[in-house]
């Protein structure tokens, strides 16, 4: 059955993906970041449509950074720009992660899981792992230079004596020069795909560059110089592949502000042995593709949570939760969370979180809650329970990024208030640890629980964030609209995120409950 594919296909900020096809299914993985459970794989019958595989680990190697200790943290870093592979049986998933500097390759005989960590001697910043048909096995990587490196048979390191060379350079290049490689082996041919920015102006662009072998010169160059008519913002990055009927379809990411680098569908075509992405150089409007299971419900990649008690879960359903710290794979936590600070009551309905330290500002509160936020708008709301905070504690919701905004209760000076809160980076890569928070307005409340909203608009790169409180009768907005940026003190995508934090005195609690996630 074919049905007709809508760009961006998420909507929601996976950026540098790479896809393949295991029979009739397809998979995607992407870059987490620092968020945990980490390295995100997605399933999907009809590259359109996506749900949920698995996650490939719930924590990396629980540094201080990773852990959120003391003032400590890995924002702007962490794992990214994956490899997947489906090779004799076996999954294999390969990312370095710029905290620690290692390069990790996780294995598997089903995608979800177990997985099984090992490391590869080497840093291999964008890697991409080729199995070839002699056996050998190679690792293509790099920024401006591009290098190809054989591996031993079991990855664990380079093969001593093995082939190590350099395929493609952009060195002198004033922007963004060749990474982000993809590395296939179609029809005897090699494959270098590559992303960089022109040379004149920032935009994204695709390359590719072809071998008739693997120590052959690779030539080519750009292949797909298009933004969709979306603000200057290219689209590049990616992985290609084909389907059971022999058609081949690419997806690369597309810049879109703040909500994130979203991922785009479009039809690859054969030109003798080159590729052609799109029709006529542009990623067409409208196309269709084929379903292989036009039947099938995919489970929605953001969602709504009561927090409850749920009847009668599929076993795989049960298994996916246990590996996902028991909640819905629509959550990841900040970073590594702290299970002794969190309590999931399913029977009340709530998920509390309590402090064990103090935090300048949210950036550094343990256990915050997140989901990605969906393009063009999206709005969050949740219950906040905050009878056990202490004085000088914040909870509620917010926009997490380094710019981020807030709606919060609070206790001060004995008096209960919910108050919004921003912080104002001046630059991409100024950090927010050390930024004061300002707050825009305070309203004073007797309760001891109130509802909390935020609404974002990222129509055309508006990039704005809303929020209110429910006075008993309406929402009412409280403080400014809130600018959301896409900036590298992060370099993710918004984020609605749950928050406890204190500033004076640690061990406060609170409760979530009643999540409503609206697209």
């Amino acid at each position: 059955m074919k049905i007709e594919v809508t760009n961006p296909i998420t909507g929601m900020d996976y950026p540098d993906p790479d896809v393949i096809r295991v029979r009739d299914i397809y998979y995607m993985v992407s870059t987490t970041m620092y968020f945990m459970p980490g390295c995100e794989i997605l399933r999907s019958y009809d590259l359109v449509n996506w749900e949920h595989a698995a996650y490939v680990y719930e924590r990396l190697d629980s540094t201080p950074g990773q852990m959120l200790t003391g003032e400590a943290n890995i924002y702007g870093k962490g794992m990214w720009a994956a490899s997947l592979r489906f090779h004799k049986g076996i999954f294999y998933v390969c990312f370095v992660a710029n905290d620690t500097r290692k390069t990790y390759l996780f294995t598997s005989k089903a995608v979800e899981g177990p997985w099984e960590k090992h490391y590869i001697e080497g840093f291999y910043h964008d890697n991409s792992i080729l199995f070839d048909d002699d056996g050998s096995v190679y690792i293509a990587y790099g920024n401006k230079d591009i290098f190809i490196t054989q591996l031993k048979p079991d990855l664990s390191g380079p093969l001593e004596g093995g082939l190590h060379r350099l395929a493609v350079s952009d060195v002198g290049h004033p922007g963004l020069g060749y990474e982000g490689a993809h590395f296939y082996k179609i029809n005897g041919k090699y494959y270098l795909f590559l992303i960089h920015s022109l040379r004149d102006k920032w935009m994204r662009v695709e390359a590719c560059f072809m071998s008739d072998s693997i120590g052959g010169e690779f030539t080519g160059g750009d292949v797909l110089v298009d933004d969709r008519g979306y603000c200057g913002q290219g689209v590049a990055q990616g992985g290609i592949v084909d389907t059971p009927e022999g058609k081949w379809y690419g997806i690369l990411f597309q810049d879109m502000g703040a909500v994130g680098r979203i991922p785009v569908l479009m039809p690859v075509s054969w030109e003798g042995d080159w590729p052609v992405f799109g029709r006529d150089g542009k990623i067409p409007d409208k196309f269709h593709v084929f379903s292989e299971k036009p039947e099938y419900r995919y489970e929605p990649l953001a969602q709504s949570d009561a927090f409850r008690g749920e009847q009668g879960l599929a076993i795989q359903e049960q298994i996916r939760r246990d590996r996902c710290f028991g909640l819905k794979s629509a959550w990841q936590f900040n970073h590594e969370p702290d299970l002794a600070l969190i309590e999931l009551d399913r029977k009340k309905g709530q998920f509390r979180i309590k402090t064990d330290k103090l935090c300048r500002n949210l950036t550094q509160a343990k256990n915050t809650l997140t989901q990605r936020t969906h393009y063009p708008r999206c709005a969050g709301e949740v219950t906040v329970d905050f009878s056990g905070l202490r004085e000088g504690d914040y909870a509620g919701i917010c926009t997490l990024q380094g710019s981020y905004g807030l709606a919060a209760v609070t206790k001060r000076h004995g008096r209960n208030l919910i108050v919004m809160q921003s912080m104002e980076t001046e630059s991409s890569l100024q950090r927010a640890r050390r930024a004061e928070e300002k707050e825009w307005e305070q309203v004073a409340i007797s309760e001891d629980a109130v509802r909390l909203r935020v609404e974002a608009d990222f129509t055309g790169m508006k990039d704005e964030a809303t929020f209110f409180y429910w006075c008993g009768e309406a929402w009412k907005k409280i403080g400014v609209t809130h600018k959301l940026y896409f900036r590298m003190d992060h370099f993710t995508g918004c984020r609605f995120g749950l928050c406890v934090y204190s500033t004076l005195a640690a061990g406060g609690s609170a409760a979530f409950s009643d999540f409503i996630y609206e697209v």
